[in-house]
């Protein structure tokens, strides 16, 4: 069994979780992580919600004088615990891990859960009998899941498997690369969100989700500060004080996302389909947006939109989503609702195929809070250096100190390698950042802000403007100023005249050493040169 669970300051888990993927990852063979990835965590899910069930039906036993009744779905239905009628339990296929018919076993158990749990219709895998998998792998691999601890209490209070289904996610998405970006947004980043936007209740939105980290963030989010003690475990009471609300138009991916909150008891409208095309939520006014929508996308089919109403700042480039991203969520924000989301760097300061002038807009309507620079390789999906976007349409509030200025932070020196190609923030580094952010929106009790060169800047709208309206916070910050050494200047000067004397004359030396040699090899230095010499 592995040992136990640590985990770094921002999440990242490197004991428990980390070496069920070293074992995962083992049996892996040949097969690509793409199709790898839903053989695995279907697993997981199925794992969970067996142990889930078990649980439940034992204190059912325990409760039978009282007139429970341990085969009755309502019964679990009741506790918010899914029904795994008998063919689907996971001690059957435990049983049958070595057998080749494991593959259709599973499979049936899939559809079964499906069938008797309405929530799950569609989401499950259900390809598993397939002659590509190699069966005598897939029975390693249940096995290897049946060891995963999740059933007692302490496992739920700390979200064991919960953690484990998110560093699989990361891992997945680090073995796909470029693709495995689109369905994974690193979790320091979606931290960094949640921490700046505090979402404690109300309509929580993402557009483009993934499998669903930003609500999974935000649930924990508000059960950590609930708490005051740091466990960001999602409790029933955190996930009723937000309504999730999410679209995601890979199909493949809703499904992760749809398993993702299912794994923590999280319920939310999750909708599949293209959210430019066939907007699932038409009508939501949300007071949190946050969202990592795929970075220029040239085919979302912008030439049939060019009249939609959400582009109320500018028409979108026909080949280029990104702006069609942002007056989307600026569309679906409530009266005073406020978003956070990533974009590539170049939404900052483009101005070709009418970008600058939407940008612009937004700025000139006061919608832009603030914009965050981060440094590269924090993304699966690419190396290239982007950028975070706050909007907020409570910029003329009274709670707000800088309604009429923009927050520019400049976070590239932050962050921490954790292997060749992908760096970090840290704990600290997402504290530092929020803590900027709150600091300068200002409300009761809380500090002035002060401007911090090199890193963070408030800029007035016509500052904005005489840059034109470009976003890129290296141009407001400034440069970070030296540090004092705390030499007086007479004592320093002296010090380096110095040591600049010593150099020169060391260099004389030298000189006369190469001098000589080149003599002794018969190239030295004929009487013209020497009376040329200065």
């Amino acid at each position: 069994m592995p040992g136990e669970q640590t985990a770094s300051a921002s999440g990242a888990v490197t004991g428990y979780e980390a070496e069920l993927w070293k074992m995962a990852d083992a049996l892996r063979g040949s097969m690509d992580a793409a199709e790898y990835k839903h053989v695995v965590l279907g697993l997981i899910f199925l794992k969970y919600i067996s142990d889930a069930f078990e649980e439940t039906r034992t204190s059912l036993e325990a409760e039978r004088a009282d007139g429970a009744d341990p085969e009755d779905p309502d019964e679990y239905r009741a506790k918010n615990v899914f029904w795994v009628p008998p063919e689907a339990r996971w001690t059957r296929l435990k049983k049958a891990a070595r057998q080749p018919s494991i593959g259709r076993l599973v499979d049936d158990a899939m559809v079964a859960i499906e069938r008797d749990n309405r929530s799950l219709k569609d989401v499950l895998p259900k390809d598993y009998a397939r002659p590509a998998l190699d069966k005598e792998r897939l029975g390693q691999l249940v096995d290897m899941v049946s060891n995963i601890r999740v059933g007692d209490e302490d496992a739920r209070s700390r979200d064991v498997l919960g953690r484990v289904y998110e560093y699989f996610l990361s891992q997945f998405a680090s073995a796909e690369g470029k693709k495995g970006g689109e369905f994974y947004t690193p979790r320091c980043v979606v931290e960094l969100l949640v921490e700046m936007l505090e979402p404690y209740r109300g309509r929580v939105y993402d557009p483009c989700c993934g499998s669903s980290g930003m609500f999974v963030q935000s649930v924990e989010f508000i059960g950590a500060h609930a708490t005051g003690n740091g466990n960001g475990a999602p409790t029933a009471s955190a996930a009723a004080d937000l309504s999730i609300y999410g679209q995601e138009s890979n199909y493949t991916t809703w499904r992760l996302a749809r398993m993702n909150l299912a794994i923590r008891g999280i319920s939310g409208r999750i909708e599949q389909g293209d959210t430019f095309h066939n907007n699932r939520h038409p009508d939501l006014r949300a007071d949190y947006i946050l969202a990592n929508p795929p970075f220029n996308v040239s085919d979302w089919g912008g030439e049939r939109l060019t009249e939609d109403k959400r582009w109320k700042y500018g028409v979108p480039p026909r080949r280029n989503a990104n702006f069609a991203w942002v007056q989307h969520m600026v569309h679906h924000l409530a009266p005073e609702g406020r978003a956070g989301f990533v974009l590539a760097n170049g939404s900052m300061s483009s101005a070709q195929s009418g970008e600058g002038k939407i940008r612009a807009n937004l700025v000139e309507a006061n919608l832009v809070d603030c914009m965050v620079a981060l440094p590269g390789q924090l993304f699966y999906s690419t190396q290239i250096p982007a950028c975070l976007w706050f909007l907020a349409r409570d910029r003329e509030s009274s709670s707000h100190d800088h309604g009429r200025e923009i927050l520019f932070i400049d976070a590239r020196e932050l962050g921490r390698m954790v292997d060749r190609t992908h760096r970090e923030f840290t704990a600290e580094d997402i504290g530092r950042i929020a803590a900027t952010y709150h600091v300068w929106r200002g409300g009761e009790g809380v500090a002035p802000y002060e401007d911090e060169p090199g890193f963070c800047k408030s800029a007035p709208l016509e500052e904005v403007r005489k840059h034109d309206h470009v976003l890129t916070p290296g141009r407001y910050v400034g440069f970070k100023p030296p540090e004092e050494d705390g030499e007086p200047f007479e004592d320093k000067m002296t010090r380096l005249a110095a040591e600049w004397r010593d150099q020169q004359a060391q260099a004389r030396r030298l000189d006369a050493a190469i001098e000589e040699n080149l003599g002794t090899l018969g190239f030295g230095m004929t009487p013209k040169q020497r009376c040329s010499r200065p």
